[in-house]
């Protein structure tokens, strides 16, 4: 009888140390579950921190690409020019008499099948607005249009004591090399955000120093200034890639 009791005994006791080391085999288990888990968790979180970045890098080497794009642009098209800005108003101005306010050299593959040409705003003797397009490359002519939706100010060419002939000259002084575009314009807000209504020509200039210039020249005194919005931009440029980088290292601590 007592030998019966002492085997039930240790029966009952392997059975509970069986079951012991099997709660603590499962929650060994469980534990190791959880690790992996928080180690799977972690290694995402680093993989997708690393994508983020890359992401940024990307967007920012994709932006410079297009800036300079945008900056090679009009140089491009200046170098594929033979005839000059004079030339392009004296041949807008033999097909469509009056007076030229606008000029912009550009090269658009679907309109012109990849060729430069000057595009021009003119106020005919007619007292309406044309459109003339003249090919860059010989000075011929291609294609007036009247401008009859034309918001412009009728009274603008007659208030400027400046000619377009004359801004250009003034600009290049100050920006030498070979203007893409210029307008005669009086829309715009001064520093304290109010009307000036400063009649002035906007000027763009592809310059002899590989840089594109953004100059102002007063319509009445001829007085030419730097446009400071276009330094505005560029310290807005850099302040958003700081930005950028700041999120990124907080990313990071996180």
């Amino acid at each position: 009888m007592k030998r019966n009791v002492t085997i039930a005994a240790i029966t009952a006791a392997v059975l509970i140390s069986g079951t012991t080391a099997a709660t603590v085999a499962f929650a060994d288990s469980d534990g190791d579950r959880d690790r992996t888990s928080t180690r799977s968790a972690g290694t995402v979180s680093l993989a997708d921190d690393r994508d983020d970045r890359t992401d940024d890098r990307d967007d920012r080497t994709d932006d410079a690409s297009d800036d300079r794009s945008d900056e090679r642009a009009p140089a491009a098209a200046a170098k594929s020019a033979g005839i000059s800005l004079d030339q392009a108003v004296a041949a807008a101005l033999k097909s469509v008499p009056g007076t030229v306010t606008g000029a912009e050299l550009d090269r658009d593959d679907d309109d012109h099948n990849g060729r430069a040409v000057w595009e021009l705003d003119v106020r005919g003797s007619d007292k309406k607005w044309h459109d003339v397009t003249v090919d860059a490359g010989n000075g011929k002519v291609l294609k007036t249009r009247d401008d009859d939706n034309d918001d412009r100010d009728d009274h603008a060419p007659r208030s400027s004591a400046v000619t377009l002939n004359e801004a250009a000259a003034a600009a290049l002084k100050t920006a030498p090399g070979t203007i893409t575009s210029i307008d005669l314009d009086d829309d715009d807000d001064d520093d304290n955000g109010s009307r000036s209504n400063v009649l002035r020509w906007d000027v763009d200039v592809a310059g002899k120093d590989g840089k594109q210039h953004e100059l102002r020249v007063d319509a009445k005194t001829g007085k030419v200034t730097v446009d400071r919005d276009d330094d505005s931009d560029d310290r807005d440029d850099h302040g958003d890639d700081r930005d950028d980088r700041n999120d990124d290292r907080d990313g990071d601590d996180d």
